[in-house]
């Protein structure tokens, strides 16, 4: 029978329990995946469709968790379009391209997602006819956070790069916010249509700006990737770090559910008017404390997401000293307190 609890949760609907995933389930914490990545580099396993449903199946086996998230890296969709990227382990995404200019961004191509990223889209189709019994989330970057890996070459702490940008060329920037708005409407459009039931828009770095720069120089894309997400009748989720201050931001544009980091509690998010499903959000630090601590701590946030739909997850992703066993019971005990609550 098919699980659909996690989709009843993000339209806010009554659930028998509070449906759990975590960010990051697939990965380092994992001797499966370890064992695999002895072998393969992240994109050389994604070009592998059976092995990436094997991968993407594995938390889902293990933990018991109500959703499976497709195994991939948010820069997945760039290299079809231009980008010179290579992720090096240690350091993440690296661009020997990086975006400077207007005739930069003119040159960037548009997203033929069943011929540049095919694979993808076979992996969906074989988890979703083949694997498994719970909704399979895909996701994207939202376009903040592509864009500072396009602008910066890489990784950053600042973003001095892409908010100069932004304030300096701001013909630059929107039509670059313009290119990675469709792009990932059709990456995203593609994976629904190949089995994606639910959507997160990893906003990761978005957290960065400041409200008012968000509103103007973000929020439009995001609300006409949210709208064509949403036109389709599939639930997206909006996540990002370090972006308490965007909550009344995220509440006003068409997300089904928020995503809160551990800085700011579920009943914190609902005095800022969030009606809406919430996700979150365990600090995941604390997934190496004693499970009388851990057990505590999901007790309060579970007490304070009971009233509205919520979606238990951390308040980022699992790291690989995290031990497997922890998850398992973790997911074990969420879903036996918020039944019985």
């Amino acid at each position: 029978m098919f699980n659909d609890t996690i989709i009843k949760a993000a339209r806010g609907e009554t659930t028998a329990y509070t449906p759990v995933w975590f960010m990051r389930q697939v990965g380092r914490s994992q001797k499966e995946y370890n064992k695999v990545k002895e072998k393969y580099s992240l994109i050389e396993i994604t070009k592998q469709p059976e092995l990436t449903a094997y991968l993407t199946t594995t938390p889902v086996e293990n933990y018991n968790v109500d959703a499976a998230v497709l195994y991939k890296d948010i820069i997945s969709p760039l290299a079809p379009i231009g980008i010179d990227v290579e992720i090096k382990a240690g350091v993440g995404p690296v661009i020997y391209n990086p975006i400077r200019t207007l005739s930069d961004v003119e040159k960037l191509g548009e997203l033929d997602p069943y011929k540049d990223l095919d694979y993808i889209y076979e992996t969906i189709r074989i988890l979703t006819k083949e694997k498994l019994n719970v909704p399979l989330i895909g996701f994207c970057g939202a376009p903040f956070t592509v864009a500072s890996y396009m602008i910066e070459g890489g990784p950053s702490k600042n973003y001095h790069k892409t908010k100069a940008m932004m304030y300096n060329q701001p013909d630059v920037w929107f039509k670059l916010m313009d290119k990675l708005s469709e792009m990932s409407i059709v990456y995203l459009k593609a994976q629904i249509e190949s089995g994606a039931s639910l959507i997160q828009i990893f906003d990761s770095w978005g957290g960065a700006l400041n409200k008012q720069d968000y509103e103007f120089y973000l929020a439009p894309s995001m609300k006409r990737i949210m709208e064509a997400v949403q036109s389709t009748g599939t639930p997206v989720i909006v996540f990002g770090i370090g972006a308490s201050h965007l909550i009344p931001v995220w509440n006003e544009l068409p997300s089904s559910v928020i995503g809160l980091d551990w800085r700011t509690s579920i009943d914190e998010a609902r005095k800022l008017g969030v009606k809406k499903a919430l996700q979150g959000n365990l600090d995941p630090a604390l997934l190496l404390s004693d499970w009388e601590v851990i057990e505590s701590k999901t007790k309060e946030i579970l007490d304070q997401g009971k009233n509205e739909g919520h979606i238990f997850n951390l308040g980022h992703g699992v790291f690989p000293e995290v031990n497997p066993d922890t998850l398992k019971r973790l997911t074990a005990f969420v879903h036996e307190y918020s039944k019985n609550r």
